[in-house]
């Protein structure tokens, strides 16, 4: 009895600790959170000040009356609605290419049988040991032998087949897709591209999914390609387009900040929309 009682006071003080832990992981997520939103929220607020209260100290932290002020500077500045139809149109080409293209690449790589299938694969991987800007030169001198520079597909046809989406499919199909059902359907005289369009595409939808989504935010806040190929500013996409907005005398810092809070826009809510899927993607086939 005595030794019951005894123990009492130490259960308490081990949930009172673990409470006290609970408490002080909330409270360091929450000042992360706070640190990680506040850009977004200097810029919407930014976006509804001018210049001279943006520059103010301390800074304005509540919003303004100059937005449409601003939104007016930036339509003036820059032909905003066709760069945003062109970051649009640029985004769903290379989306949907990348989602042909290294859906038929993990499906080869995965379930079919070919000389130099595993050196193949490796080299593909290798691809994505290599930085970004060992690219730029090589990929300005092919574009420009096609005669594709200062056009849109010369920003979505090269990245087509990406190292990460057809590594990302591999291993999907590898986990998701039955190979006795693959073999069966060859046994029943199917066709490989009916093989892959009818039974393989269907059963890859969780990653697929996920590669849109990665794909898509990729090629909106693409900035280097558009600038190494692309010449004049009604081609702009809206990344490089707000950045002509800048320069070392006169930057409208309001205009282009509701510009940049107008492109963000579509991502945030593509992103609210499909982070289940997100994670559901990224995450299938790493537990059984």
């Amino acid at each position: 009895m005595n030794a019951a009682v005894q123990a009492r006071p130490a259960v308490a003080r081990g949930k009172a600790g673990a409470r006290a832990a609970r408490w002080i992981a909330y409270a360091i997520v929450a000042i992360g959170a706070l640190f990680m939103l506040a850009p977004f929220w200097f810029m919407v607020v930014f976006a509804t000040h001018s210049r001279s209260e943006i520059f103010n100290l301390p800074p304005p932290l509540w919003f303004g009356s100059d937005l449409a002020a601003n939104f007016k500077l930036l339509t003036e500045r820059i032909p905003f609605w066709r760069n945003l139809g062109w970051s649009v149109y640029v985004a769903l080409m290379s989306t949907a290419l990348t989602l042909l293209f290294c859906s038929m690449a993990g499906y080869a790589f995965a379930l079919m049988e070919f000389r130099f299938k595993k050196a193949l694969f490796g080299l593909v991987m290798a691809t994505m040991l290599l930085p970004q800007f060992m690219n730029m030169i090589p990929m300005f001198m092919i574009m420009d032998s096609l005669g594709w520079i200062d056009q849109q597909r010369a920003l979505y046809v090269p990245g087509a087949a990406s190292a990460f989406g057809i590594f990302l499919m591999r291993q999907f199909a590898a986990s998701a897709v039955p190979r006795e059902l693959v073999e069966a359907a060859r046994m029943d005289g199917c066709g490989e591209f009916s093989i892959y369009w009818r039974i393989v595409l269907p059963l890859m939808k969780p990653a697929l999914g996920t590669l849109a989504l990665v794909a898509f935010i990729a090629s909106w806040n693409n900035f280097i390609n558009p600038l190494i190929v692309m010449r004049s500013l009604p081609n702009y996409t809206l990344p490089l387009a707000l950045r002509s907005l800048q320069s070392t005398l006169n930057t409208e810092w309001g205009a282009l900040m509701c510009g940049s809070a107008i492109a963000t826009i579509p991502l945030v809510v593509l992103f609210a929309i499909a982070s289940r899927q997100l994670i559901a993607g990224l995450t299938a086939g790493a537990v059984k």
